[in-house]
């Protein structure tokens, strides 16, 4: 199996908007590859676009864990808890994201959503 290859595969299919083909042939390459952080990424990434919301936020979990300083790890997570219909989880790792990266105006626009969700203000 050519990994790269593969890689490049899956990206090509995940931006053609084919993301169930891209994790068809990412699966491998994370079980070979569990550290690569890049490939995990775009794992998460086609399982979230795939509604596969289980697989995403499993995949994410293990992202930020390994490196809790990924704030678009945080926000996909958080996004992910926030389709999953999981809104007091989602604002924890929204809130993480939007202070790492204070500038990003899709982390800030998800943080209040999702905060007028939760508090109702």
């Amino acid at each position: 199996m050519d990994l790269l290859a593969d890689y490049r595969r899956a990206t090509m299919f995940f931006e053609a908007g084919d993301p169930i083909g891209a994790a068809r042939l990412l699966e491998p390459i994370v079980e070979a590859e569990p550290d690569n952080s890049a490939v995990r990424q775009l794992l998460a990434r086609s399982y979230f676009q795939s509604a596969q919301l289980g697989r995403a936020e499993e995949q994410l979990r293990a992202l930020v864990e390994r490196d809790p300083s990924d704030h678009y790890a945080h926000h996909v997570l958080g996004r992910t808890l926030e389709r999953a219909g999981r809104p007091a989880e989602a604002l924890r790792h929204l809130r993480i994201a939007a202070a790492m990266y204070a500038d990003n105006d899709d982390y800030r626009t998800a943080l209040r959503r999702v905060e007028t969700r939760v508090t109702g203000r």
